[in-house]
């Protein structure tokens, strides 16, 4: 009798973790290039601290152990904090940042990129969650409050009674920095049912939306590095 054929293991779809690991770091590289140094020295003198405590307390051999844990997740939190600061750093002036530091907003929210721009490349993103319609703004700050303005008014003719908030993101007085963007969305008060929600959705289906006549780039995150999500 013929062998049955063997069956292959399905391939796993994505890069593995230790790829993944590996293009973060690569790309965190570029806008801190001490990352590598920084975290040999906490790690290090983490570990070396639980080692003196174990020998101070006369029980090295488990405080080096559980030193050694301590010491690799140290690192590996310190690391994520810098990989999101030079993430949001290669992002800024870039068309789209904005939108890319949006993206991480929590289930909930839809967030629909350059639903308003001018020729200058000036743009405006939409947030819809039950904080209502957030608008957000990015460019030069002489003339992304105009757009800004125009916008509120287009989506206040459909949206009614509908609370529709302004946000202006940059580093200029009174903006809000690209780090910090999804949680000021997130604080704004939730005042929107579930059921409004879909009218809403409704209503914006009215508007003549252009955003595919400037399309954004797919983002300046580089491929590989995943944006934090914001917290709650």
């Amino acid at each position: 009798m013929a062998k049955a054929p063997r069956k292959r293991k399905p391939k796993k779809d994505g890069p593995g973790r230790l790829a993944q690991f590996k293009a973060a770091y690569t790309m965190t590289r570029k806008g801190d290039p001490k990352i590598g140094w920084i975290l040999l020295g906490i790690f290090v003198a983490v570990w070396a601290a639980f080692i003196l405590l174990g020998v101070l307390l006369k029980t090295p051999v488990f405080l080096g152990i559980f030193g050694l844990s301590a010491a690799l997740l140290a690192a590996i939190f310190v690391f994520g904090r810098r990989a999101e600061r030079s993430a949001y750093r290669q992002m800024e002036g870039q068309p789209g940042a904005a939108a890319q530091a949006l993206s991480t907003l929590r289930r909930g929210y839809t967030v629909t990129p350059a639903v308003g721009f001018n020729k200058n490349g000036d743009l405006v993103h939409r947030v819809v969650g039950k904080c209502g319609v957030v608008l957000v703004a990015e460019g030069a700050p002489s003339r992304i409050h105009h757009l800004l303005l125009t916008e509120k008014k287009r989506h206040a003719r459909v949206l009614g009674d509908i609370p529709v908030h302004e946000i202006e993101a940059g580093d200029g007085e009174g903006q809000v920095p690209l780090p910090k963007l999804g949680r000021t969305v997130m604080k704004l008060p939730r005042t929107v049912s579930g059921a409004q929600l879909t009218e809403i959705e409704q209503r914006l289906k009215a508007l003549s939306v252009t955003q595919n006549a400037m399309p954004i780039p797919k983002g300046p995150l580089p491929k590989g590095l995943k944006m934090p999500k914001a917290p709650s």
